[in-house]
C-alpha cells in the first residue's frame, strides 16, 4: 500500500508543477517611474522547470529578463538601457500578476498588472 500512496503523490505534486505553469501572453497595463501610464504585452515562456523567461513588448521597446516564481510570488530581473532592474508580482487567484517595479539606482517605482490573454 505504500508504494502505491508514493507513487500517487509523486503524480499528483507532477500534476500541481504543471498547474502552477504561468508560461503565456499577458496584456500589461502599468505605470512608468514618473506616474505615466503605458501598456503592451507581455510573454512568458518556461526555460526549466525553476525558471522562466519573459518578454515585454510596450511602446515600440522590447526588454527580456529572467523569471521565477516563489509561492505566490512572480518575480524578474532585467536589463533596461544599461541598469538592471527588478520587478515582483503578487499572483492573483485568477492568474492575474499584480507588481511593482524599479531600475537601480533610481528613487522610484512603477506599477505593472499582467493579464492572461
Amino acid at each position: 500500500m505504500k508504494p502505491f500512496l508514493a507513487v500517487t503523490a509523486l503524480l499528483l505534486s507532477t500534476h500541481l508543477a504543471v498547474a502552477q505553469d504561468y508560461s503565456g501572453r499577458y496584456l500589461i497595463a502599468g505605470t512608468n517611474l514618473d506616474g505615466s501610464a503605458y501598456g503592451g504585452e507581455a510573454v512568458i515562456t518556461l526555460t526549466s522547470d525553476f525558471t522562466c523567461e519573459i518578454v515585454w513588448t510596450t511602446g515600440g521597446n522590447t526588454s527580456t529578463g529572467i523569471c521565477m516564481r516563489n509561492g505566490n510570488a512572480f518575480a524578474a530581473g532585467y536589463e533596461l538601457n544599461g541598469a538592471v532592474g527588478l520587478v515582483i508580482y503578487l499572483i492573483e487567484p485568477d492568474g492575474t500578476l499584480n507588481g511593482t517595479w524599479t531600475v537601480a539606482g533610481l528613487n522610484a517605482v512603477g506599477t505593472e498588472v499582467l493579464t492572461p490573454n
